[in-house]
């Protein structure tokens, strides 16, 4: 990776997560970023679809009790594990974010666990999204 080093893209990712602010997420996507759903066969490919998942789990996943558990890194990427409580359940989870060599989010790929936690997350998700198209 020529652009921002690791470090830095995590601490950014760390920051956002924290400020929940969607503003700094659109320019930080690539036009073709493709997410990856625990609960979606297909992958989402492109900004737009990747920017609505990626809010829309911020609203669904994100608050005061969501914290990042676990860190390993490769060579342009990093697996983040979380945990947080949603409707009194523990979730627990990964966030795997590959990086291009300017820097930008190229992929994003979820992971959670327990069975109940994901088609928790299928129905919250499929609401916010629902809202999202709505607006």
């Amino acid at each position: 990776m020529t652009g921002p080093d690791l470090d830095t893209l995590v601490a950014r990712w760390r920051a956002y997560v924290a400020s929940q602010d969607h503003r700094l997420l659109w320019d930080w996507l690539h036009p073709d970023a493709v997410f990856e759903s625990p609960v979606v066969h297909t992958p989402q490919r492109g900004r737009d679809i990747t920017y609505r998942y990626l809010t829309s789990a911020d609203t669904v996943l994100g608050g005061p009790g969501f914290t990042y558990v676990g860190e390993w890194r490769g060579a342009d990427s990093v697996v983040l594990e979380f945990t947080t409580v949603v409707e009194g359940l523990t979730v627990n989870g990964i966030d795997m974010i590959r990086f291009d060599s300017e820097g930008r989010i190229l992929h994003f790929k979820v992971m959670v666990r327990p069975l109940k936690a994901i088609n928790l997350l299928h129905r919250l998700m499929g609401e916010q999204l629902q809202k999202l198209a709505n607006a």
